[in-house]
């Protein structure tokens, strides 16, 4: 990829030196909108990601995407060379996001306020398993484990079953957005406010699906109720679920609002349900949902997938089809709003990875160059700091790169 660097966010130097999913997903997603990311990794080992599945042959399948727009630097800050290449380095950043466990850089002598006397306006983003306060603040800190933890697994799956896990690491991406978020935030307070010192923006990655919890909150704290487990929508709108049709495809529906049943009762002939009082508001159809699914579940059924969506289109009711991975390659709307790219890889050719989102009418994001090879880009780096070639062939000999 060659596209000049336009995104809005060109001009911003950042440091990656996090590990696995969450605060690299952060990164990347302003790498797509222009910044420059070098992300700082443990000299012949590199992050962990590149040795987690799926795979093709021995090629990790998800570096490509998580690692787009990124410079790659091996550099093992714990040694006295890598620390002063380090600190030269900090010097020349906007940001630096780190998500090791708390105290971690402190005790290398790498902390905030040690870096801000090279950088006083570094904006420093931390992220750990349960951040930088609390009784928990030490514990290893995942994904999965801090979904159970953000009480977001108790209410999935079946009553009768034990709670389900997501299937990905939904929690590691959202806590990304978060990143990418709260970086830009204070990178904007520190421009718009001609602030003279940066200043440190850190959570736990339990907190991110825990802020989308506000309903659970509410909940408990007004009504004492402790949710259980539940498939789908609960306590949210009726009708709303999962749906067969008569060739045994599947569709997810959902009316949130008033408005939309309205449209839903007129595709299914069923006006008299908008003046029944059992019916004729959302409050009233959770309290009746059992009567309400039969006849959704009815109607729905009596229809292929295809004469369904036709018949939803027409009265806006929404509607969609359960997609497999399949099916989304083979849509039209993906493909027309380019929300999957094939980009050059060094070993499989070419590989398929998301594009950017979201799309800027006057400084689009862009993919400007492939996920890095491990410490690719270790002699222009510090070219760039000012090291000879000869000096370098010494870091590297002594395994500070």
């Amino acid at each position: 990829m060659t596209q000049p660097n336009h995104g809005p966010l060109t001009g911003v130097k950042i440091l990656d030196i996090s590990t696995m999913i969450a605060a690299p997903f952060g990164a990347t997603l302003l790498a797509d909108l222009g910044a420059d990311v070098t992300k700082v990794e443990l000299p012949g080992r590199g992050d962990t990601l590149r040795n987690v599945g799926p795979w093709k042959g021995t090629e990790p399948l998800r570096w490509p995407g998580l690692a787009r727009n990124k410079k790659s630097l091996t550099l093992d800050i714990r040694t006295e060379e890598g620390k002063e290449i380090f600190t030269k380095l900090i010097e020349r950043v906007d940001v630096l996001i780190e998500n090791f466990r708390p105290g971690t850089l402190e005790k290398w002598g790498l902390g905030y306020e040690e870096l801000k006397k090279s950088n006083p306006k570094l904006i420093m983003m931390r992220l750990s398993g349960y951040g930088q306060t609390g009784p928990y603040k030490d514990k290893a800190g995942f994904g999965t484990p801090s979904t159970a933890f953000s009480g977001h697994t108790a209410i999935q799956g079946f009553k009768d079953r034990p709670p389900v896990s997501p299937s990905y690491s939904l929690l590691d991406y959202i806590t990304g957005i978060f990143v990418a978020f709260s970086t830009v935030s204070a990178l904007f307070h520190l421009v718009k406010n001609n602030e003279v010192e940066g200043q440190v923006v850190e959570m736990g990655l339990y907190e991110s699906m825990f802020r989308m919890l506000e309903f659970l909150i509410a909940e408990y704290d007004k009504n004492e109720v402790i949710r259980e487990r539940s498939p789908g929508l609960a306590n949210h709108s009726s009708p709303a679920g999962t749906y067969e049709t008569i060739d045994g495809k599947f569709v997810v529906l959902v009316c949130s609002t008033d408005s939309t049943f309205d449209r839903l009762a007129k595709a299914m002939g069923r006006e008299d349900m908008l003046k029944d009082p059992r019916f004729y508001t959302n409050k009233q159809r959770l309290k009746n949902d059992t009567d309400v699914q039969v006849i959704v579940t009815e109607w729905i059924k009596s229809f292929t997938q295809k004469q369904l969506l036709e018949k939803a289109d027409t009265f806006g009711v929404p509607i969609s089809p359960i997609y497999t991975i399949e099916d989304i390659f083979n849509d039209p709307h993906y493909q027309a709003r380019e929300n999957i790219v094939e980009v050059e890889h060094p070993r499989l050719g070419k590989i398929k990875i998301p594009g950017v989102v979201p799309k800027f009418s006057k400084t689009p994001g862009a993919i400007r160059h492939r996920a890095p090879e491990l410490g690719e880009h270790n002699d222009v780096i510090l070219e760039e700091l000012g090291f000879s070639t000869e000096k370098i062939n010494d870091l590297r000999e002594k395994g500070v790169i």
